[in-house]
């Protein structure tokens, strides 16, 4: 198998490639807009074909490329069931294995960042999302989200995996790349250790974390799967650029 870790500067987005060199189809984890072209160019370089995008919930700090790859490549959509997203192509359900070739994802339900998050898990590691972070996870104070879901889903489902399982988040802000599930749970200063449910609502409430600047615009798009808006200010244009500059836009 083919695997690549990709990184989105602006949003401190990490976007996941797996490939199937026997058959030449592709997975796209979390692709960014903005960055569309850069991925494109490496499934070209690598020899492989698009089959699918998916994600892991709806963003709000970015748009996600999944309708535009779409366009480009013919590449189908793939989202969690619980968003029920009129544009997703299939919709994932935990514990129903999820096959593109010889890749298969085992869909996670894991919500608490958001209600219909989703990690994916995929031989020896999982893809989090923003559930769970290098030592931390994803605020629980928008789109649904909620201190004692995530608590939950992160204690007893993701730290119920083998300590070996690679943990690739979502995102990092600090150039971090992989953890690992026995990692988190000895040092997530969040949700590791003995924090108990109680000490970890407090953590998230005491956050104070400021409004996300890109929210208002993400989250709608998103939910169509990646559609930029038309009205976008100029301050945030860069979240867009890829579809003012490309030549696929």
């Amino acid at each position: 198998m083919i695997f690549r870790q990709l990184y989105e500067p602006l949003s401190s987005t990490y976007t996941y490639l797996i490939g199937d060199e026997h058959t030449g189809n592709a997975v796209l984890i979390d692709p960014v807009i903005a960055t569309m072209d850069r991925d494109l160019a490496e499934l070209r370089r690598l020899g492989l074909t698009l089959a699918y995008t998916v994600d892991t919930h709806i963003h709000a700090d970015h748009i996600t490329a999944a309708l535009e790859l779409k366009r480009a490549t013919g590449s189908a959509i793939a989202a969690p069931a619980h968003d029920r997203l009129p544009c997703a192509d299939v919709g994932l359900e935990d514990g129903t294995p999820f096959q593109v070739g010889g890749i298969t994802l085992q869909p996670l339900h894991t919500p608490g960042h958001t209600a219909g998050h989703y990690a994916y898990l995929w031989d020896d590691r999982v893809f989090t999302g923003d559930a769970l972070l290098i030592d931390g996870c994803g605020r629980t104070d928008f789109q649904g989200g909620d201190a004692d879901a995530l608590y939950k889903s992160v204690r007893e489902k993701l730290f119920s995996l083998p300590g070996e399982t690679l943990v690739y988040p979502g995102h990092d802000y600090k150039e971090r790349f992989v953890s690992s599930i026995e990692q988190e749970k000895k040092r997530n200063p969040r949700l590791g250790s003995d924090v108990s449910l109680e000490q970890f609502k407090s953590i998230m409430a005491k956050l104070a974390l400021p409004y996300p600047k890109f929210m208002d615009y993400a989250v709608p798009g998103n939910k169509l799967c990646g559609v930029c808006p038309p009205n976008l200010p100029e301050n945030l244009s860069n979240y867009c650029r890829q579809m003012s500059e490309s030549p696929q836009g």
